[in-house]
């Protein structure tokens, strides 16, 4: 059955409808009034059960691995999710912004869960690989699926609000995630951990699912509300070429850099020949020139998420192999930075006035380099460990100012048609920059005498082994410095008046 056409007068359709109104949302209109409850609880429970999955299967997968002799194709697990997922982002954009998100959220919440019960039931390696790539197709497809949902059903003045919600989804799995995985993992097995999930979705689905027919379905129109002018379509043929060799790109990329042998280069020139004119096809025309409006806002996501998430991933191997700290002290490091993430993105959604978030946004990219700068000060004997913890605080308080910002900023700079599009394009800009400055910190880090670095392990965190001081500060302080450089984007998301 064809879903219904929103209506012009539908002010929840159209997302430019309603400006921002000034002070505190009422709490009978707010996202868990009447009128949002459902919608809110059954999307913001979606989130929750992928952030606990992101969380807790990184902590099952060695050991499934290892059950599966499959450890030298460790990190193609990993890889696997992430470049299918660049192609279900670009797929979920084109069909929300024709159809409308109902349709991509279902397939992908569908491939998702199917994926999960793939590895979960897997017998050998690669077939634990393809149901990882499965669903990473569904991750990427439910992600912008629900972005675009946000921009249809919530008017502008609570979609900060929401997205606020959506951060703060991943404070409890990120701290019980983990525990629970490895205690389901240690007592009933580590195929638990994967298929226990999939039943889970039923309940927010079944409380989400009728809300979204009615407030988000359907196609979007495909004008511009400011001035009423018809917006041309772009060929999806073309976008899913696009997609495909971005995902290719990516594959061959990762590839190349877990197999450092001269031959090696000729997968990564490949990777390199389609990921660079696909992603410029993808992103919005002046993304890395810092073109004010809706091109900065796409650059300063993928600046704040690649440096810091490329940083973070060196946190724990630095302090277990130059502090002597056990990985779970080191893995504790990092906890609170879950709790002061979501206060951030709290603080962001009580902001009304657009200059006011552009400075906080400055402001977060200022903690968030000062953060990545602070933490090789432990390298120093004499400097506390503790120190890191309180620098990822606030790091992360920081990237909870930003990252919901720049969610909030590309709904309100997408005309309805265009949301889905746009929406991946964000994704895009941050899967891929952490994916190239990660690759970066790792080959200075290597060149610097940083050890045998191996796959990315939970949360990106790397493995391995007498690294000399000098290489992690070959990590941080780039990464740090690209941070200042968002900074400076940060100041470039508003167009001239």
């Amino acid at each position: 059955m064809t879903a219904p056409e929103p209506r012009d007068t539908d002010v929840a359709a159209v997302p430019h409808a309603e400006p921002a109104t000034p002070g505190p949302v009422p709490m009978e209109t707010g996202v868990l009034g009447r009128t949002y409850r459902a919608l809110s609880i059954g999307i913001v429970s979606v989130v929750l059960l992928i952030a606990f999955e992101a969380t807790a299967v990184g902590t099952a997968m060695p050991v499934a691995a290892r059950e599966l002799d499959g450890v030298s194709l460790y990190a193609f697990a990993f890889s696997g999710y992430f470049t299918t997922s660049l192609f279900g982002m670009v797929l979920s954009g084109q069909w929300a912004d024709r159809k409308g998100p109902l349709g991509p959220l279902a397939a992908g919440i569908t491939a998702f869960a199917l994926g999960l019960l793939l590895s979960g039931t897997a017998g050998a390696m690669w077939l634990f690989i393809l149901g990882r790539a499965v669903q990473g197709l569904g991750g990427g497809l439910v992600i912008v699926a629900l972005y675009v949902i946000v921009g249809r059903a919530y008017p502008e003045r609570l979609r900060p609000a929401i997205m606020a919600a959506f951060a703060a989804s991943w404070v409890i799995p990120s701290v019980v995630g983990p525990l629970a995985s490895g205690a389901v993992t240690e007592h009933l097995g580590w195929r638990w951990v994967f298929t226990g999930i999939p039943v889970l979705v039923v309940l927010p689905l079944a409380l989400a699912l009728p809300q979204i027919r009615r407030r988000a379905s359907g196609p979007a129109p495909r004008t511009d509300p400011a001035d009423g002018t018809s917006k041309a379509a772009d060929p999806p043929g073309r976008r899913l070429r696009l997609a495909l060799g971005i995902s290719l790109g990516a594959g061959l990329l990762q590839y190349a850099a877990q197999d450092l042998r001269w031959l090696s280069l000729i997968p990564g020139i490949a990777g390199a020949a389609l990921l660079v004119p696909a992603v410029l096809g993808l992103l919005p025309r002046g993304t890395y020139r810092a073109v004010r409006g809706l091109p900065s806002v796409v650059l300063l996501r993928g600046i704040a998420a690649g440096s810091f998430i490329a940083a973070e991933s060196f946190v724990p191997l630095m302090l277990v192999t130059q502090r002597g700290l056990s990985p779970t002290l080191a893995g504790l490091s990092l906890a609170a930075g879950g709790v002061t993430w979501a206060l951030g993105s709290f603080m962001q959604s009580r902001v009304r006035d657009e200059a006011r978030r552009q400075r906080w946004m400055v402001f977060g990219m200022v903690l968030v380099a000062a953060a990545i700068a602070t933490a090789p000060t432990v390298l120093v004997d004499a400097v506390p460990v503790w120190i890191v913890a309180v620098a990822w605080g606030y790091g992360c308080f920081g990237m909870g100012l930003v990252i919901s910002s720049t969610s909030v900023l590309l709904l309100q700079l997408s005309p309805p048609a265009e949301a889905g599009t746009n929406s991946a394009a964000l994704q895009i800009s941050d899967g891929l920059s952490n994916v190239l400055l990660l690759a970066a910190g790792g080959a200075a880090f290597a060149a610097l005498g940083g050890g045998a670095v191996g796959a990315a392990g939970a949360h990106g965190a790397l493995t391995g082994d007498s690294s000399h001081p000098a290489a992690f500060a070959s990590v941080f302080l780039p990464m740090a410095a690209v941070a200042l450089i968002g900074a400076w984007v940060a100041g470039r998301l508003r167009e001239r008046q």
